[in-house]
């Protein structure tokens, strides 16, 4: 691979073959009507077209997308972040990608670091690849409680697979369209590690970059209350993929 590279450590070589790659850019988005707008407009920049799946706003999230983005999923119902970005998946897939990148639309993410998510699966091969908050200090912003939960998801699928990944709840990923052809539809609360897991069992590569994500932008609710609800859940979510998948 060339020595050459760019400002970002994106070598040429690397570049010139992500130019190659057809990239969809899935936005899941309930009631972000104040940051869609700009969310969209950045990540047109990186990729060849941004679908918007809002997820039953009661705001104006659907008609401000509509402005900027290339295509609007409205789902009749709210279902949840699993059951957006398994309808972003499905786009991506049916129109026949090659790669699908997720990113929140809260203005958690970072547009600019799409080109480093590409850059691992050209140059590592990897099927999926997680921005983590983990390799960088931002993840030190974060309440107690939630790097906690984090850090216990995380381990868990490091413990049931051969990964050594940090940031299991991310949800700034890119995806090969042959691996999300290949996944299940996932949970609504817990997509992230069922996703992860499965992807590994299934064999499939998963890396990670480090990316920061300010916790002022970020629209999850997690608290101790949601902390002690979780282990049931992620329990079940755990042995549906470890005795069906």
């Amino acid at each position: 691979m060339s020595a050459q590279s760019t400002h970002d450590g994106v070598s040429v070589d690397t570049q010139r073959q992500q130019a190659e790659l057809s990239v969809l850019a899935i936005v899941p988005a309930y009631n972000e009507a104040g940051t869609i707008a700009d969310v969209v407009s950045e990540t047109r920049a990186y990729v060849d077209k941004v679908v918007v799946i809002d997820d039953a706003s009661t705001d104006d999230t659907a008609e401000t997308a509509r402005e900027v983005a290339d295509g609007v999923v409205s789902l009749p119902k709210n279902m949840g972040v699993g059951g957006a970005v398994h309808t972003g998946y499905l786009v991506g897939t049916r129109e026949h990608f090659d790669v699908v990148v997720q990113i929140d639309g809260d203005g958690q993410h970072d547009p600019a670091d799409i080109p480093r998510l590409l850059a691992k699966v050209v140059e590592e091969d990897a099927d999926m690849v997680i921005g983590s908050r983990f390799l960088n200090d931002s993840y030190k912003e974060y309440s107690l409680v939630r790097r906690a939960g984090i850090r216990f998801f995380t381990w868990e699928v490091n413990a049931l697979s051969d990964l050594n990944i940090t940031d299991v709840t991310s949800g700034f990923r890119a995806y090969t369209t042959e691996l999300l052809a290949d996944l299940s539809r996932p949970e609504n609360s817990h997509w992230a590690l069922e996703q992860t897991l499965e992807a590994s069992r299934k064999g499939y590569k998963i890396v990670e970059i480090s990316t920061p994500m300010p916790p002022e932008t970020d629209g999850s609710q997690f608290d101790l209350g949601t902390f002690l609800k979780y282990p049931p859940r992620m329990l079940k979510t755990t042995l549906k993929v470890l005795l069906f998948r």
